[in-house]
C-alpha cells in the first residue's frame, strides 16, 4: 500500500533516513524523563501502526510467528532499552557526538557475528572494524571532553549495543513480515516502559506545554509510526548494498544539524573520528559486484 503511495521503495526509503536524522531536536524540547519519552513514542506508534493494519487488514499470523514471539519479546525490550539510552545521551553531549557513538553499532554487529554465527572476519572485515575503533578514539579521547561529554558517549555506545543485539536477534526472526514485526516489539516495548515508568518518575504529561505537546506528537508520530512504516515497508524491496548507503543520510543529517541549526561545537580530531568510523563501516558493509565475463 505505501509502495503504491509513493511509487518508489527508495524515495520511502531516503525520506525515513532523512526524518531519523531529524529527531534529536525535538527530543530535547520534551521535558519528560528518558524512559517516559520512550514510552510514549512506543504507544503512539503502535496505535498509529495498529490503524494502519486494520485498515489495510493485515492480520498477524500468531500460529504461524508462536516460536518467534519471545525473540520478538526480547527485541521489543531491546528497542526500548535502546531509546532510552539514546535519548540520556542527547542529554549530556552534543547531537553529533551522540549519533556518531550510536553508529558504533554496526562495528557491534560485527565483531559478535563470528561469534553467535560461526562467521570467519574478512581481512577487509578486520581492517574496517580497527578504523572504525580508531574514530572511536579520536571521538571519546582527544578534544578537551568534559565529564559530562564522556558520560553522553557512554550513553550513545549504550544505545548502540542494544541497537545491535535488536539487530542481532532479528536475523533470527524468519516468519514475521516487517510491519508486523514493528508493531509486536513497540507493544513489547510498552509492557517494559510502563512499569517502570510508573514506579520510578510516574506520568508527567501535565507539566508539557504547547511546544512539548507539538514535538511529543512529532516523535511519537511522526519519527516513530509514519516513518518505520515507510522503512520498513521499503526494506524488503532494496538490496543491502543500497540499504548500506542510504542508512548514512541519517547520521549525516543529524551531524548537520548538530552543528549548523543548533550551533554545537566538533572538534577536528572529532570529526575525523566521525568520518573514520562512517567511512569504514560503510566499507564494511559494501561488498565487490562479481564481474560476469
Amino acid at each position: 500500500m505505501l509502495i503504491k503511495k509513493f511509487k518508489s521503495p527508495k524515495t520511502m526509503f531516503i525520506i525515513s533516513m532523512a526524518v531519523f536524522g531529524t529527531l534529536a531536536p525535538f527530543v530535547r524540547n520534551i521535558p519528560v524523563s528518558s524512559a517516559e519519552l520512550a514510552l510514549y513514542r512506543a504507544v503512539m506508534a503502535s496505535f498509529l501502526i495498529g490503524i494502519l493494519l486494520l485498515i489495510t487488514k493485515q492480520k498477524i499470523p500468531f500460529k504461524k510467528i508462536r516460536r518467534e514471539i519471545p525473540l520478538l519479546l526480547v527485541s521489543g525490550i531491546a528497542i526500548g532499552i535502546n531509546w532510552i539510552l539514546l535519548f540520556e545521551a542527547y542529554k549530556y553531549t552534543s547531537v553529533s557526538v551522540a549519533t556518531l557513538s550510536y553508529y558504533f553499532a554496526p562495528v557491534i554487529v560485527t565483531a559478535v557475528c563470528p561469534i553467535i554465527f560461526k562467521e570467519k572476519l574478512t581481512f577487509k572485515q578486520i581492517f574496517c572494524f580497527l578504523m572504525s575503533t580508531s574514530g572511536l578514539v579520536l571521538i571519546t579521547g582527544i578534544g578537551g571532553t568534559g565529564d559530562n561529554n564522556i558520560i553522553g558517549i557512554l550513553f550513545g555506545l549504550g544505545a548502540a549495543v542494544f541497537y545491535a543485539s535488536v539487530i542481532l536477534l532479528n536475523k533470527f526472526i524468519k516468519n514475521v513480515d516487517g510491519i508486523h514485526r514493528t508493531f509486536l516489539q513497540f507493544v513489547s516495548a510498552i509492557t517494559v516502559l510502563l512499569p517502570y515508568v510508573l514506579f520510578t518518575d510516574g506520568v508527567t504529561l501535565g507539566k508539557l506545554d504547547g511546544v512539548g505537546w507539538v514535538n511529543l506528537l512529532v516523535v511519537g508520530l511522526v519519527h516513530t509510526g509514519i516513518t518505520y512504516c515507510l522503512y520498513f515497508s521499503s526494506l524488503k524491496e532494496l538490496s543491502g548494498q543500497k540499504v548500506a548507503i542510504l542508512s548514512y543520510i541519517d547520521p549525516l543529517i543529524a551531524v548537520f544539524i548538530s552543528v549548523a541549526v543548533l550551533g554545537e561545537p566538533m572538534t577536528v580530531m572529532q570529526i575525523i573520528g566521525g568520518a573514520l568510523i562512517l567511512g569504514f563501516t560503510l566499507l564494511n558493509e559494501l561488498t565487490p559486484k562479481k564481474r560476469i565475463d
